[in-house]
């Protein structure tokens, strides 16, 4: 199935991004290696044409949540004061949690600990989260299924894999590798880590899984290049394929409209809407 609707945001309880790195569409739709991730690109619904929007990684992550490129130094160690995602969740009532793999400790704003990279968890720099009691809500992945279980998943989860395993780097114990080495560990890493999730059955009412990538490798087409980003859950057309041009000002736009937050940051207030892939 092809083509776009008039379809609209339903309203969601739970919208759970996951944010890969550094590959091209081509790279991930087709990967023979990634059997996991393409079978929910073809049950669900997929986004043929969604590009990032610039190289390196961290403005990609900031466009994300403020709707702002913001920088493109990933060694920035500044603070970011702009209109953010988190900020207009609190205001809205709604909660978040940044889950970050290998972050060192709950609630950590510090610098790189490798495998966690800081540049991928934008949460961290925000005035909004800093040194405030919303700080605690940067917590390590290890709590994300035991939160799920337990039924305390936040409105708006950004998922971020470490290094070794969301294809930015090898996984751990090789020290060089395949396209085919990443495409195998991250596949396994989603199958493992997100099943619980998919399977859930409020999830399956109410929520939105996202699986997208930060950026392209070799493509700066639309200023990041063009990267795969399927959609997983409640009200998801079945085996959808988009062909409406879309960048992460989009997604941002996608969380705030299904959470029923009232203000959107930066240039989601004008990025087109996702609604097509809604039944």
């Amino acid at each position: 199935m092809t083509g776009g609707s008039s379809g609209s945001v339903p309203a969601l309880t739970n919208v759970v991004v996951v944010v890969l790195e550094n590959q091209d569409f081509g790279n991930i739709i087709g990967n023979a290696n990634m059997p996991f991730l393409n079978s929910l690109a073809s049950s669900n619904a997929l986004a043929t044409q969604y590009f990032a929007n610039t190289h390196p990684s961290i403005g990609n992550y900031f466009m994300m949540t403020t709707g702002q490129i913001i920088t493109n130094d990933d060694t920035f160690s500044g603070t970011v004061s702009a209109d953010n995602i988190a900020r207009e969740l609190m205001n809205a009532g709604k909660t978040w949690k940044a889950y970050a793999e290998s972050l060192p400790s709950t609630g950590y704003t510090g610098g790189d600990v490798y495998p966690y990279l800081k540049k991928h968890n934008p949460f961290a720099y925000f005035t909004d989260v800093i040194g405030t009691p919303q700080a605690q809500n940067i917590v390590s992945f290890n709590q994300f299924n035991s939160d799920l279980a337990s039924g305390a998943l936040p409105n708006l989860a950004m998922v971020v894999p470490n290094a070794q395993n969301d294809m930015h780097d090898c996984p751990a114990g090789f020290s060089t590798c395949t396209l085919a080495d990443k495409a195998t560990n991250t596949d396994r890493w989603l199958q493992t880590n997100l099943s619980p999730l998919i399977n859930n059955a409020e999830f399956q009412s109410h929520g939105l899984l996202v699986i997208t990538f930060d950026e392209s490798e070799t493509d700066s087409t639309n200023g990041g290049g063009r990267v795969a980003t399927i959609l997983v859950g409640a009200h998801v057309r079945p085996g959808f394929s988009s062909t409406t041009t879309y960048q992460h000002q989009s997604l941002l736009r996608l969380a705030v409209d299904g959470l029923g937050v009232g203000t959107l940051p930066g240039a989601s207030a004008t990025a087109p809407s996702m609604g097509e892939f809604f039944q």
